[in-house]
């Protein structure tokens, strides 16, 4: 029997994929648990629906991560940390800030998505990559730090 799975089931495949299964397995299992429905006319054309939706979606998503990558470019984060005599700074610039920063612009960036590779605690401007969309769309964010005075 055909079915189309609503969701991923082991050892028979993903959401969304159309398998074929023995008929008391899609109805003592699949069905009953609502993992899978029948393969029909009418599912298949639900399926192709929602599949293109989801595209849409999708196109849209990265569209709009495109452009916050474009508005980053223009955007310079300013942070002051204090500074010894001997030119040492004493702290670092941490994720929780630079997201607090974006917040206050209007962006909203979840902090695990920033990518330091390490501490910023030295004067100047340091560059930080984003991941904005799924590894796709990778943005810059310009992270100045100067002299507390």
């Amino acid at each position: 029997m055909k079915v189309i799975l609503l969701k991923d089931v082991k050892n028979v495949g993903k959401k969304d994929e159309v398998k074929e299964v023995n008929d008391g397995y899609a109805s003592n299992f699949l069905f009953k648990n609502k993992m899978a429905v029948p393969y029909t006319k009418g599912s298949q054309k639900v399926l192709a629906a929602q599949l293109s939706q989801r595209a849409a979606n999708e196109a849209q998503l990265e569209k709009e991560a495109n452009e916050l990558k474009e508005r980053l470019k223009t955007m310079t984060f300013e942070f002051k940390l204090k500074v010894g005599k001997n030119g040492n700074v004493f702290g670092t610039v941490s994720n929780k800030q630079i997201v607090q920063a974006l917040d206050e612009a209007g962006i909203q960036i979840d902090k695990k998505r920033l990518h330091k590779e390490e501490p910023i605690n030295s004067l100047g401007t340091t560059i930080i990559k984003v991941d904005l969309y799924r590894n796709k769309v990778i943005g810059e964010i310009k992270v100045h730090v100067s002299e507390k005075e």
